[in-house]
């Protein structure tokens, strides 16, 4: 399917599968933008992805908020630096940053419990006062993992966590996205791109290989 159909699923508030590279993760993710979220998404990403669920925001939204990369924070704790992961076995750093809860979930792992997380960490991106706002209503540690994207997206690195914010900013939408790595339980690995195309067929899912964001970037 086309770039542009995934745009307009995103903003239908659907979901579109996307692929990094066979030379990276090799992983299709599930992903949808964070301002639609329910908790249908949720139990959907749950049992049709069974990754790790996690919330992607935009660099400059993340730097507002006082957040870091968590290789950052655990390098000023008394962790052990030997333990601290540098480089992944695919060439880049982690994006991952602290995790989650609202204050109103309960034990936060629920898919209503989520999404609330979700939907209202995508809310706060229009306040002016959005990191007073963040400290008052998030907890952590917590169920929903924060992935930082990289300041300059694409041209920088280009993981599903920029992949996935690139792509709402091309939508218009809010630069928050959910995303969940495709797994397969009958291989006990990563879904395979063949079985997401098919997956993405029958349930009518834009499938966008990264290697065709990439190139409209640089168009661009």
């Amino acid at each position: 399917m086309s770039l542009e159909s995934a745009l307009e699923s995103l903003k239908r508030g659907e979901f579109v599968l996307l692929f990094d590279s066979a030379g990276r993760e090799n992983e299709i993710d599930m992903v949808v933008a964070a301002q639609y979220v329910t908790p249908e998404h949720v139990a959907r990403m749950r049992q049709h992805a069974g990754g790790l669920l996690c919330l992607a925001i935009d660099y400059d939204f993340a730097n507002s908020l006082g957040l870091q990369y968590m290789h950052d924070i655990l390098g000023g704790s008394s962790i052990d630096k030997e333990m601290i992961m540098g480089l992944a076995p695919y060439g880049d750093r982690s994006t991952f940053s602290i995790s989650i809860n609202h204050y109103q979930t309960y034990t936060g792992i629920t898919d209503k419990d989520r999404c609330l997380t979700i939907r209202e960490m995508a809310k706060i991106f229009d306040l002016e006062n959005r990191k007073r706002k963040f400290v008052s209503s998030f907890k952590t540690p917590g169920h929903v993992p924060l992935l930082l994207a990289s300041k300059g997206l694409l041209e920088y690195r280009q993981g599903h966590t920029e992949m996935s914010i690139y792509l709402t900013k091309l939508a218009g939408l809010t630069p928050v996205t959910a995303i969940c790595e495709m797994m397969d339980s009958e291989t006990y690995s990563a879904l395979s791109v063949e079985k997401a195309e098919k997956y993405a067929k029958q349930n009518a899912i834009p499938l966008i290989d990264g290697k065709e964001l990439l190139e409209y970037s640089k168009v661009k």
